[in-house]
């Protein structure tokens, strides 16, 4: 006994929308690391918040490839704090300054470093290092890697007493990461 399975237009196109819902219900099921943004960059400490004992100012001026010179006077440094960063993949700092200038040492994998001044890219390697002037300068920094965490060596200047050593600040409406 043979039968021939036979359906009608209103079945086909309930079995056609059956299958699309199922097509886009599946995405649901997509791995977490598809679905999740990365975690956020995590900072371990590696000193207290000192403070200094002799009278010190700080002044330091960067000059880039053709561009002028920044320059950033800081007349009490003290409270300084070191801290290791771990950037993970596609991971994001987000919009900040700091109270005072930042020296980065690149220890390990990649840093994307973003100022909201011309947004351009700058791009600096485990070996490397560059300085954040802090006072109001805002920018964004990200690991660019699919795998492999990035990790930082960060000396602040002026730290606060207590609390985060990153200022947010509102994203620039013609930056993006």
């Amino acid at each position: 006994m043979s039968r021939k399975f036979h359906m009608s237009k209103t079945s086909s196109a309930g079995l056609a929308a059956a299958l699309v819902g199922a097509a886009v219900a599946g995405v649901g099921v997509l791995p977490s690391a598809a679905q999740n943004p990365p975690p956020p960059p995590s900072v371990q400490p590696l000193s207290g918040r000192a403070v200094f004992t002799d009278d010190v100012d700080v002044k330091i001026k960067m000059k880039g490839h053709g561009e002028g010179a920044v320059v950033s006077n800081t007349k009490d440094p003290s409270r300084t704090v070191v801290a290791q960063i771990t950037v993970p993949p596609g991971s994001s700092f987000g919009w900040h300054t700091h109270p005072g200038p930042v020296v980065v040492n690149v220890k390990q994998g990649e840093l994307i470093y973003v100022p909201a001044e011309d947004c351009s890219r700058r791009s600096y390697h485990a070996g490397t290092a560059f300085i954040d002037p802090g006072h109001g300068h805002v920018h964004n920094a990200y690991n660019p890697a699919s795998s492999g965490d990035t990790v930082l060596v960060a000396t602040f200047f002026e730290a606060p007493a207590s609390g985060s050593l990153l200022i947010p600040a509102q994203a620039p409406a013609d930056c993006q990461i």
